[in-house]
């Protein structure tokens, strides 16, 4: 009646949303959207799954629609990749991505290598997606972060989502694509609330694969970051902004393909460079970054080398304080910084 009088109204306002409850959403509206897609992993049904990102969903959609498997990743993988070939749209869950290496053969040389083998003749959509990287107190076997391994391997798309917009936007826009996608998450950043805009409320919604996004501008200093360690770049960025520093923060969301480009754009403004990853630091996500901007024009423009900010080149240690100490802080954020801007 409002609207009809000529009386305009608020927009719904943006509202706080959990990276579980983001995933949970993006799950439930492409199962609803496509009766193709299906969901299968280690209690992801009946026990509305390990973290419970798959809550609810199994009472909605029926035992053909969220399947729970046994505890044998190479057969479930195995058995949705064939699905995928066959023209379903599977999401596997991998309960942690350390339990991918037993599916590793299906993931790359089944999956990834499959349409470029049959001269693009069969495509395999299919999701493959759980926590990934470093939890608390899971020791060595299980806190390695696989951004570098997967996003290494031609025919894989690989994303990695840090908010609870680019959880939903990436798992939907995953589901959609026609290769398969890694998707990498983070275990603990699924409590995580995070503002959820009116347009990400949206069935609709997706976040392109392949395109970073800037969370803060800067002029001094470029920090590109993916999944967790973003919000510890924001965290360095306000408290070096205190001191006259001004940083600009891009998450990177996509692995592979990489957008260069808008690393690219910021290091022509701002001319320095300090990549921050979980992973170890040899072949990592920041080596690659480091040496696509050597061998491209914005080299020019670097004032200083680039900084890498990773994890220590050791297994991951149980005991807290060691483990602390093997993950990307704040604090190494804020000294990289200033060791490049040499302050």
């Amino acid at each position: 009646l409002q609207q009809r009088r000529g009386i305009r109204l608020s927009a719904p306002a943006a509202i706080q949303v959990t990276v579980r409850d983001a995933l949970n959403q993006a799950l439930d509206e492409e199962l609803e959207r496509d009766e193709r897609v299906f969901l299968l992993g280690e209690e992801v049904a009946q026990y509305d799954g390990a973290y419970k990102i798959s809550r609810g969903l199994w009472k909605k959609y029926g035992d053909k629609r969220v399947i729970d498997t046994p505890i044998s990743e190479m057969g479930f993988t195995g058995i949705a990749v064939g699905a995928a070939m066959a023209g379903l749209r599977p999401v596997c869950e991998f309960m942690t991505f350390n339990f991918s290496m037993q599916a590793i053969d299906q993931v790359i040389n089944s999956a990834a290598k499959t349409c470029y083998m049959s001269a693009g003749s069969i495509a395999v959509p299919i999701v493959f997606r759980g926590p990934n990287g470093a939890s608390a107190g899971v020791a060595a076997q299980h806190s390695q972060c696989f951004a570098a391994w997967y996003g290494h391997c031609p025919g894989l798309k690989v994303v990695s989502p840090w908010s609870s917009e680019d959880a939903k936007g990436l798992l939907k826009a995953s589901i959609r694509d026609d290769n398969p996608v890694v998707m990498l998450e983070n275990e603990l950043l699924y409590g995580v609330p995070f503002e959820m805009s009116e347009q990400a409320q949206s069935k609709d919604f997706v976040v392109p694969i392949g395109k970073a996004k800037i969370e803060r501008q800067g002029t001094h200093v470029t920090l590109v970051s993916h999944s967790r360690p973003v919000g510890h770049c924001l965290e360095a960025a306000a408290v070096l902004a205190k001191e006259g520093v001004e940083c600009e923060v891009i998450n990177l969301r996509t692995i592979r393909p990489m957008d260069i480009e808008t690393v690219e754009a910021s290091v022509v403004k701002t001319n320095h460079l300090v990549t921050v990853e979980g992973g170890w630091p040899q072949f990592g996500v920041g080596a690659e970054i480091c040496a696509r901007i050597m061998e491209g024009s914005a080299f020019n423009y670097l004032d200083a080398p680039a900084v890498r900010v990773t994890g220590a080149d050791v297994p991951m240690p149980y005991a807290k304080i060691l483990e602390d100490n093997c993950i990307p802080q704040v604090k190494d954020i804020i000294f990289a910084v200033k060791k490049t801007l040499n302050i």
